[in-house]
């Protein structure tokens, strides 16, 4: 994709995102169903169990790394994070999707009684993370665990601009996925459904993967800290 592109074709590329995302989230709803009908034998996770809060946990964090992602993608330069961007937004899309037919599939609501993070209590990755035992987190204190950005980051990176962004954007990201690492583990560690299994081992490979890119580009584009 060339950096060259006149601000007259730039919509267009965001509306190509915008219709990749659509794509990828109706191609993972099929998949969700398929999969389901597949393991009809099997119990469904109820609502408390460590499935239903992973996949409710996870669409929130998701939901952040797709607006971070598409944001630089609208406005960097810089090619290599251009893909990148694309990668995370698209791949966190499809995924978000496979996660919010699950819990239709087993017939549990999108948003569940239970603090977040709550059903990571019983792990080490859990514990590792500083998921109390006893007394649960606030959505504040949760959504710092799981290392997402707060209003005023957010607001920060649609403010910047050029290589200031793109730093602010790896920075932020990185964070992010090293919060989603250990949710992934968790689910590892506690859970029983194979197609949620198969899905947290992907997320938490494929980050650490990313994380391992990102910090290259940092390298590369010499950001402070």
């Amino acid at each position: 994709m060339s950096d060259d592109a006149t601000p007259a074709q730039r919509p267009l590329r965001w509306w190509a995102i915008a219709l990749v995302l659509l794509a990828i989230g109706a191609i993972a709803f099929a998949v969700g169903r398929f999969s389901t009908f597949g393991a009809q034998g099997a119990a469904a996770p109820g609502t408390s169990s460590p499935e239903a809060g992973f996949a409710r946990d996870m669409q929130v964090h998701h939901s952040q790394a797709i607006e971070m992602a598409m944001e630089i993608y609208r406005k960097t330069d810089d090619e290599e994070v251009r893909v990148l961007a694309y990668d995370i937004a698209t791949g966190q899309s499809g995924q978000r999707g496979e996660m919010y037919d699950w819990l239709v599939q087993w017939g549990l609501s999108q948003a569940g009684s239970e603090p977040m993070m709550a059903w990571m209590s019983d792990s080490d990755a859990g514990h590792a993370h500083g998921v109390p035992a006893g007394e649960p987190m606030t959505d504040e204190e949760a959504r710092e665990a799981m290392g997402m950005a707060s209003d005023d980051e957010l607001d920060a990176l649609e403010d910047a601009t050029g290589q200031e962004a793109d730093c602010l954007f790896l920075s932020l990201m990185i964070r992010h996925h090293e919060g989603a690492i250990p949710m992934a583990e968790a689910l590892i560690e506690l859970g029983t459904d194979a197609r949620a299994l198969t899905v947290a081992e992907s997320i938490a490979a494929g980050q650490t993967a990313e994380i391992d890119a990102m910090q290259s580009i940092q390298a590369r584009l010499g950001c402070a800290g």
